[in-house]
């Protein structure tokens, strides 16, 4: 079963990336700063987020906007059903390529890192198995799967990898999302563009170390 924070998170990303969605958070309400979390979130220096804990780094390409803690407390809803939030899973990193308000032509490309407890889901053992609650999350937004999840390397790390795609009026927007199992963790990194050739340079942004080097 996809739990609430990866489905919440991945449905609102499609939605900031579409040019046809009409948002209504031009001027978002200020709200109080989720609650510390038990690992290290990381930290964005000179346009590259790094996160020791998980050993990975993802430079930002210039210019992109931010929306990290409004995604976080956007998930954080007084319901019975939101105990993802409240049992350690993050945001880590929510960036686009502009303001998901603003209207364009073209898809607005996005970055999402998300870590979640593996307690989240009872018998995950490795992270392809991710990929089974992923994919009804991303066929429930109107995505459709190229291919099997398959094993990529990044640095140091291999990684499971999964590509999808959508049809938005006439154009087509992709999505790409890779996945390890880490401290106890699974984090992913999903990433939101309109052609291969963008995602594939938003990818190659993406780096993981031996952890401790």
């Amino acid at each position: 079963m996809a739990r609430l924070l990866l489905g919440c998170i991945l449905a609102s990303l499609a939605l900031a990336a579409s040019a046809q969605d009409s948002s209504s958070s031009a001027n978002p309400k200020r709200t109080r700063k989720p609650a510390a979390s038990t690992f290290d979130s990381g930290s964005i220096l000179n346009g590259v987020y790094r996160n020791k804990a998980f050993a990975l780094s993802l430079r930002i390409p210039t210019g992109w906007v931010l929306r990290t803690e409004e995604m976080n407390t956007r998930e954080e809803q007084p319901s019975e059903d939101a105990k993802s939030a409240q049992s350690g899973a993050r945001v880590l990193l929510a960036a686009f390529s502009r303001p998901p308000e603003a209207h364009a032509e073209d898809v607005n490309s996005s970055i999402l890192v998300v870590a979640e407890p593996i307690s989240t889901y009872p018998g995950l053992k490795d992270a392809a198995q991710y990929f089974g609650p992923l994919t009804e999350v991303a066929k429930a937004q109107g995505f459709s799967i190229d291919e099997d999840p398959y094993e990529i390397a990044v640095g140091a790390k291999n990684l499971v990898r999964a590509d999808f795609h959508k049809d938005v009026g006439s154009r087509v927007m992709r999505q790409s999302t890779l996945a390890l199992l880490s401290h106890g963790y699974a984090v992913s990194v999903t990433i939101i563009a309109g052609t291969e050739d963008e995602v594939e340079d938003l990818i190659s942004n993406l780096s993981f170390r031996q952890n401790g080097k």
